[in-house]
C-alpha cells in the first residue's frame, strides 16, 4: 500500500518567522507535538514541543522565540509514492514516530504517523509493530528529530 493511501494530507504549517507561542498554539489546536517548517514553499526544518521545551523554555527563551532560532533543520521525509513498509523502516532506523510525505517535486502533500501506518490494514499493523518495537530501543543518548 502506497502512502498517500493513508497519510493525513489536512497538515498546519509554520513558518520560521514565526513565534515559538504561536507554534505551540498551533500544535495545542491541532492536538499534535510536532509542525513542519516552511518557507517559500520549501521544507525547511521541523519544530516539536519537545524542541520548545528542551531549546526553548529550558534556556529562559520566551514565547517571541523565532521558530527557526530552535527548530530542527535536519527533515527526515519519504515520498507519498512509496510503500508504507518503506517509510515504516524509515522511521524505525531514524528512531522516529512520525514523518512528512513530499510530492517527487519535494513539496509536502502530507504527515505519516505510526498511528496512521497501524490503521493500514493488515500490511499496516505488521509494519507498525516492527517499527515501533525498533523506535522503542534503549540504548545511548535519546536523540528526537
Amino acid at each position: 500500500m502506497k502512502l498517500q493511501s493513508c497519510m493525513t494530507k489536512d497538515v498546519k504549517i509554520a513558518s520560521p518567522a514565526q513565534s515559538i507561542g504561536e507554534a505551540a498554539r498551533m500544535m495545542k489546536e491541532i492536538d499534535a507535538g510536532f509542525l513542519p517548517v516552511s518557507e517559500n514553499d520549501r521544507l525547511v526544518g521541523m519544530i516539536t514541543d519537545r524542541d520548545i521545551a528542551m531549546r526553548a523554555v529550558a534556556s529562559d527563551r520566551g514565547p517571541d522565540t523565532p521558530v527557526r532560532d530552535i527548530m530542527s533543520k535536519e527533515v527526515l521525509y519519504c515520498f507519498e509514492d512509496e510503500e508504507i513498509s518503506a517509510a515504516a523502516q524509515k522511521m524505525s532506523q531514524m528512531q522516529i514516530r512520525r514523518m512528512p510525505v513530499l510530492n517527487r517535486d519535494k513539496h509536502l502533500v502530507g504527515i505519516i504517523s505510526l498511528g496512521d501506518i497501524s490503521h493500514a490494514g493488515s500490511e499496516g499493523k505488521n509494519c507498525c509493530g516492527v517499527a515501533l518495537s525498533e523506535i522503542t530501543v534503549h540504548g545511548g543518548k535519546h536523540v528526537q528529530h
